[in-house]
């Protein structure tokens, strides 16, 4: 590797625990759904940097935006003095988002921060310290959100005392189904877990680092009404999949749920720092939880951010990527004609899972290496995406949601190649060893 090159200098310089790689790509600029590199190619972002780049790369509606509310700017703090551009999508976002009583928004900068706060405001707020989740999710990486997720990537961390991870069942490759998983919750709550001391759920309504899940039909409405039997508040983590992603302009609204919070990230901020949690006054009220940051709110990113839905929102793109992501798990089913490898293609709008296995019978997993080798060569054919799941075994398809048909046709072609290329040994083990940390 060049010292001088851009892979290389990020190495030495950005500390290894905030870096997530999976290919060699080193962006320089990036337009529309590419990325730009330093040899001067591009690439096509079917990831769209982990969701983040909700409306692509240097959307006009951003850079207007951005460098409108920089150019005058209404101070760099939601905490000690009110602006315009946060007001006002607080405003929006309670107006798209279906919810009874007297709401409120809080604005944080990531996913991480907003799970982590609205773990703290609701244990504060219901005086109960326990908490249920899945097994495979994950909320973030804070001490709170870190301590409640249940991706196999982080059990070098404890789990928060007291929580219940419960398994996320699946349609393929079932190992418990959705009765079953409500009845080891029932018994948890006859057990060891008195359902009065637990104050809410935290629910992806696509498992998303766990294997771009979707759940059975019913079992969210079921596990909901469980926990409202019991005062238990019902958490909706959209910070993925919500806004759009999903063919709906929230993804619970697939499954009839009426969640008590909702916690937006990721691609509400277009590309930069910004999340938000919706709920009840009551609860976001309640001062003594202490959800308090400085630059949380400014007036730049939540400007972008009201650029950002009203963009969603205006161009209709719930719709357009429901249409799309049609379009695209059609040529994945296509793909599968010609690739054994490919076991089960799934999910909803543009939020799509390709299941990787040895065997379409047994449906086990294929190696993570293989995976890797799979996205590496893609990359080399000028793609970028990612792969999510507890066996690391499922390509993560999050193209913008700006995504052309044409742009859909070059990424089915390159992933066709690299499907083939990595099935026939021709990625070199050692091109992956430095892209299978996740």
């Amino acid at each position: 590797m060049d010292k001088n090159s851009l892979a290389a200098r990020d190495a030495a310089a950005i500390a290894k625990i905030q870096t997530l790689r999976f290919n060699p790509l080193a962006a320089t600029g990036g337009s529309g759904s590419y990325l730009h590199d330093e040899d001067g190619r591009r690439i096509l972002d079917l990831s769209a940097s982990a969701t983040a780049a909700s409306i692509g790369y240097g959307h006009p509606a951003v850079i207007e935006a951005m460098v409108k509310a920089a150019r005058d700017m209404a101070g760099a703090s939601l905490l000690m003095i009110p602006n315009e551009p946060a007001t006002a999508l607080a405003e929006r976002l309670l107006a798209v988002t279906p919810g009874a009583g007297e709401r409120k928004v809080w604005f944080g900068h990531s996913g991480s921060d907003a799970n982590d706060a609205a773990m703290r405001v609701a244990a504060a707020a219901t005086g109960r310290g326990r908490f249920i989740s899945f097994i495979g999710s994950y909320h973030g990486c804070l001490a709170g959100s870190m301590s409640i997720s249940g991706h196999t990537a982080m059990t070098h961390s404890l789990p928060r005392p007291g929580l219940v991870l419960l398994p996320y069942p699946t349609v393929y490759r079932p190992r418990f189904s959705p009765d079953e998983v409500l009845a080891m919750l029932d018994y948890q709550f006859e057990t060891t877990c008195p359902p009065e001391q637990v104050a809410a759920v935290f629910i992806e309504p696509i498992l998303s680092d766990g294997g771009l899940i979707v759940p059975p039909e019913g079992f969210l409405a079921a596990l909901q009404e469980r926990c409202r039997k019991h005062g238990i508040l019902v958490v909706l983590d959209e910070v993925k999949v919500g806004l759009a992603r999903s063919g709906k302009l929230h993804a619970y609204q697939h499954d009839g749920l009426e969640p008590d919070m909702i916690v937006f990230g990721k691609g509400l901020g277009g590309g930069l720092p910004l999340s938000a949690i919706i709920g009840p006054a009551a609860i976001l009220d309640h001062a003594p939880a202490f959800a308090m940051q400085t630059t949380a709110g400014n007036p730049v990113c939540t400007a972008v951010g009201g650029a950002v839905l009203e963009t969603i929102v205006e161009e209709g793109l719930a719709a357009r990527a429901e249409e799309m992501g049609k379009i695209m798990r059609t040529g994945f089913a296509k793909l599968a004609e010609r690739h054994e490898m490919i076991g089960d293609v799934r999910g909803r709008g543009l939020a799509i899972g390709v299941d990787l296995v040895t065997s379409r019978d047994t449906c086990a997993p294929v190696a993570a290496e293989m995976t890797a080798k799979v996205i590496y060569r893609a990359y080399e054919l000028g793609a970028n995406f990612l792969y999510v799941g507890l066996d690391a075994n499922v390509l993560e398809i999050t193209p913008p949601l700006t995504v052309s048909e044409a742009e859909i046709a070059e990424g089915l072609d390159i992933i066709d190649r690299a499907l083939g290329d990595a099935a026939q040994g021709l990625v070199a083990d050692e091109s992956v060893q430095a892209f299978m940390n996740w």
